[in-house]
């Protein structure tokens, strides 16, 4: 029997995914912190709850996705708050990337009702988002998983079962140090690309398909090359979650040079103002570092 699926946060990555669980036929409650994002998935079909408590007290299965950590305790501890409607047997899965110390306490509020609780971030940017193709790593109880399993994949093809309540967001921190540094090296690889007088888009088709290829390669440096720089992830959103990350491999005694470095030059584009702009914008502070530009001649 298919179960009452409510979804809260629709902003370039829920947005996605809510209409995903539209065109797959589920029956959607929905409800967002800027009301004419709810309205437009009403268009689609879903229907728009009072507030978060409504939602909940509506629906089976709760999903979240928010930006930071206080904006999902906000929503789910705070006045009128998920947690206010949640009843017995209820499942909250939480796609924010939020601290794994924050979600073991989340967790346990819920349990505090008899409910449930998953987290469950998401990796593939907006396009996976969009098209349904987003790689989903879950922490909590694996029979839980598994009750939520027929729902995510209305937009993830890659549903990992990581381990206990907490892993789920750990194991985002671990993509994320992945995605940022390898977005460095795809940058300092154009940038040595632009100065030795190649085609930039055809140096990337000749070495993506080999042991350098990578998403971020794929997607992101051909948006490089041509200057785009609308964000799938923007650097404040990707800036959040590096400070996450740091803060766990604090707490855990771990160093992380490549990564610290990346989130220093990270800091030095929001002190530029372009915190909006996509995260694969970090060439421009490598570019700011050689002197060399993309997409301009390089030396004869």
């Amino acid at each position: 029997m298919s179960e009452r699926i409510g979804f809260i946060g629709l902003g370039t990555m829920g947005g996605g995914m809510a209409r995903n669980l539209l065109a797959k036929g589920h029956a959607l409650t929905v409800w967002n912190r800027s009301p004419q994002r709810a309205a437009a998935l009403a268009e689609a079909g879903a229907t728009v709850a009072d507030g978060p408590a409504a939602l909940a007290a509506a629906c089976d299965l709760v999903m979240v996705c928010l930006s930071d950590t206080p904006d999902v305790k906000e929503v789910v501890l705070g006045p009128g708050g998920v947690l206010e409607g949640l009843a017995p047997g209820s499942l909250v899965v939480d796609h924010s990337t939020i601290s794994p110390r924050a979600t073991r306490s989340l967790a346990e509020a819920a349990a505090g009702k008899q409910a449930h609780w998953l987290d469950a971030p998401v990796s593939g940017g907006s396009e996976g988002a969009a098209r349904g193709t987003l790689s989903i790593m879950v922490g909590g109880d694996a029979a839980q998983v598994e009750r939520a399993r027929p729902y995510l994949e209305a937009y993830g093809t890659t549903i990992t079962h990581v381990g206990p309540t907490g892993a789920g967001q750990m194991a985002k921190l671990v993509n994320q140090i992945l995605v940022v540094v390898t977005q460095q090296g795809v940058g300092e690889a154009l940038l040595l690309a632009q100065a030795g007088g190649l085609d930039l888009e055809r140096t990337i088709d000749a070495v993506k398909g080999g042991a350098a290829g990578s998403w971020m390669l794929a997607n992101r440096g051909p948006q490089m090359a041509r200057r785009d720089w609308r964000p799938g992830f923007t650097i404040d959103l990707q800036q959040k979650d590096l400070r996450l990350v740091l803060e766990a491999a604090d707490e855990l005694g771990v160093p992380l040079p490549g990564t610290a470095l990346v989130f220093q030059l990270y800091r030095a584009l929001q002190q530029r103002g372009l915190g909006a702009e996509g995260n694969h914008a970090l060439v421009k502070a490598l570019e700011e570092v050689s002197g060399i530009s993309l997409g301009e001649a390089g030396p004869a």
